[in-house]
């Protein structure tokens, strides 16, 4: 079996609602990898320039032009092969190169192997699909007085646990924490500083935002502050989550040694796909720390290959996948099944979905329109 096509669709998704990341669209490059007898596979990478160096431009050059041309050929079933291809196609800096347009690779492949076996994610890792999870609504107003409009829109989709968006501003924090744990006092609270705080402030942070009822902190500081991560885990106020500094299993291991966390949130979507991730969570369990299942407000086909992985792997606590609140369209033939804040987990073979390209046409002429396309 080897890989006969390689094409890339970017586009942006209309948005619903305000995102502190998101302006003008949610960025998105689906990638369609056809096999020589005909089976395709769908992935896709969600660049976010204001979160993360890969933005949309570059992460479809990347795809266009560096990594499909090298992995025509290759045979798709081979996804730990593929991403040797990718390093060198890319090399990383501190890890790996370009982990989140990567991942759209990565998703298609596991698809495309799914589909070629009559499996699910799960069952091709040898699990059941697990299911449905539970997803928690992202608070991140500016301004308390428009707390009440999110609770009520929370409220009225069926969502009963929080996670919230904070610093720089601790005070304000504090008082937002207060007011969503007063509005859910027995659900999971969930605050994410995306580095936003110095290393002192984070330690005042974890000590007020526990007094104020939130059940866990992640990454309060810069992920390259170990320092401040190792000072943060001692002080031990709330369990300390990493995000955006874990890219491969091989950092994650070597900041569990260093005694940075007491879990990670993990994002396929931010480390080059599943087959790390998968990796990650196992190292996770067999260290006995937390994880948490989140993403980078992931679109439809994203959002599959998570659930997927997530269910697989039982998660246990409210997913902060919040695709499904801030955008307004979907590329599937069906959309995924979400019902209140439970989200069923695709159990078809691949990803489980089936991608309906006239959507993505569609998408691709409203963003032509609307901004050019790099």
């Amino acid at each position: 079996m080897k890989i006969q096509h390689i094409e890339v669709f970017p586009y942006r998704y209309p948005l619903q609602g305000f995102f502190k990341f998101l302006s003008g669209g949610r960025a998105a490059v689906a990638i369609k990898i056809t096999a020589d007898d005909g089976t395709v596979g769908w992935g896709q990478s969600v660049p976010i320039e204001t979160w993360s160096d890969e933005t949309f431009e570059a992460s479809t050059i990347a795809l266009r032009d560096y990594f499909a041309p090298r992995l025509i050929g290759h045979d798709p079933t081979d996804i730990p092969g593929a991403h040797r291809i990718m390093d060198r196609t890319i090399a990383g800096a501190f890890s790996i190169g370009m982990p989140i347009t990567r991942a759209g690779i990565d998703l298609a492949l596991h698809d495309l192997t799914g589909k070629l076996l009559g499996q699910s994610l799960a069952q091709m890792w040898g699990r059941s699909p697990g299911g449905p999870l539970t997803l928690s609504w992202t608070v991140n107003v500016t301004s308390l007085d428009d707390l009440d409009a999110s609770f009520a829109e929370a409220r009225q989709r069926g969502y009963r646990h929080y996670n919230i968006k904070v610093a720089p501003d601790l005070d304000f924090d504090v008082e937002l924490a207060r007011r969503v744990r007063r509005h859910s006092p027995d659900g999971f609270l969930w605050a994410d500083a995306n580095g936003g705080y110095d290393v002192a402030t984070a330690l005042r942070a974890a000590r007020k935002l526990a007094d104020a009822g939130v059940d866990v902190l992640e990454s309060p500081v810069r992920p390259h502050q170990l320092s401040g991560f190792q000072s943060l885990k001692r002080l031990g106020a709330l369990p300390i989550v990493m995000d955006e500094g874990v890219v491969s299993p091989v950092e994650l291991i070597e900041f569990i040694r260093l005694g940075m966390l007491d879990g990670l949130a993990m994002k396929p979507a931010r480390c080059g796909g599943l087959w790390s991730n998968k990796r990650q969570i196992e190292i996770i369990q067999q260290e006995g720390l937390m994880w948490l299942g989140s993403g980078l407000a992931d679109p439809d086909i994203s959002l599959a290959a998570s659930l997927g992985l997530y269910g697989a792997f039982d998660l246990k606590t409210p997913a902060a996948l919040n695709g499904p609140q801030f955008l307004a369209s979907h590329v599937l033939q069906d959309p995924l099944r979400i019902e209140g804040d439970q989200a069923h987990v695709p159990i078809g073979p691949g990803l489980g979905i089936e991608v309906d390209e006239s959507k993505i046409h569609q998408l691709i002429q409203q963003t032509r329109e609307e901004k050019p396309v790099g």
